[in-house]
């Protein structure tokens, strides 16, 4: 291979034979990710994951009529040939890197998936010159249009509305154990916890690159021990709160920055505009962990603001009492 040049060969380049293999290979590798979307979901839920079973069988189906034609075709060796191996050619995302946003996201990569298979049908008849192949691609092009149809039909066979409002309400319950309330107990931390180091230095020394990077300390710190306490404290499986993983990098990336929240406006070198800037921040944090709060997690507003709001300002008012004596 020449350094610079592209090994790959381009879409209109391939014979009828390699854009069949091409299209056994996709429906294959396309079966297999929504057999793992469905091993993923069976557990939590379980009507959703037979709407992949059943879309997984129709990848099959789709796979076995090419492969038919390829032997009648062209016999029984079919070429190695994938996504991967043709420029330009429509690419999956990662499987690990779906399944791990949740439902809805596994919902809307099966109907781009079918979108860019419904693409790349109508493109291959185009160029095929065979009356049994034109008319086998132009089928499975409009196959893959009425996937939607299809998706419809084992919905209504498999998840009925009672199953999906309760897979919906499952979802979110894991959602929120998952990502908001670490995430919301870090930013909570974070922002509450450094509030009076951060300004007690500030008003001690008066010298705002010491505070920043007193607050840049203080930040990182805390949210590597949030990170590590959340990740080490359950390992989600009889809790069901999901991956400790998950929840570690929640806790410890909103601790930082709750705390780098009020930290970076002593970048600024005048000390009355920084700490002015920096108060401000610390109101807009208090108050946004109010509405999370209560948009999550069912607390009242009015107590969530009692016990966030309230509690941070005498928080930063001890802070700057200490620094100011």
């Amino acid at each position: 291979m020449i350094p610079g040049i592209s090994s790959r060969k381009r879409f209109s380049d391939l014979s009828e034979q390699e854009i069949l293999a091409l299209a056994i290979s996709s429906e294959e590798d396309d079966a297999r990710i929504y057999r793992q979307y469905a091993e993923r979901l069976r557990s939590d839920f379980p009507a959703s994951a037979k709407v992949f079973d059943g879309m997984a069988e129709e990848e099959d189906t789709h796979r076995r009529r090419l492969i038919d034609l390829h032997k009648k075709r062209f016999g029984e060796v079919i070429p190695l040939i994938r996504r991967e191996h043709v420029s330009g050619y429509y690419a999956r995302r990662p499987v690990w890197l779906v399944e791990n946003l949740g439902l809805d996201r596994m919902r809307e990569e099966a109907e781009a998936m079918e979108k860019q298979a419904e693409r790349f049908y109508r493109m291959a008849a185009e160029r095929a010159t065979d009356a049994d192949t034109r008319k086998l691609l132009g089928d499975l092009a409009a196959a893959e249009a009425g996937h939607a149809d299809k998706a419809d039909q084992l919905e209504e066979k498999h998840l009925d509305s009672s199953a999906r409002g309760e897979e919906d309400r499952a979802a979110h319950r894991q959602f929120v154990l998952t990502w908001v309330q670490p995430g919301l107990a870090g930013l909570m931390d974070g922002s509450v916890s450094t509030l009076a180091p951060i300004f007690a230095v500030a008003f001690a020394t008066q010298d705002t690159h010491t505070t920043f990077l007193v607050g840049l300390a203080a930040s990182i710190g805390a949210g590597i021990s949030m990170g590590f306490t959340e990740a080490a404290s359950d390992d989600g499986q009889l809790s069901g709160r999901g991956s400790p993983v998950k929840r570690g990098f929640a806790s410890g990336i909103m601790t930082t920055l709750g705390g780098l929240g009020h930290a970076l406006p002593y970048l600024i070198p005048d000390f009355w505009t920084a700490t002015t800037i920096a108060i401000i921040v610390v109101f807009i944090e208090l108050w946004s962990i109010a509405w999370i709060q209560n948009r999550y997690m069912d607390t009242p507003f009015l107590r969530a603001t009692f016990q966030v709001v309230v509690g941070g300002a005498l928080v930063l008012a001890a802070g700057v009492v200490i620094g100011a004596g």
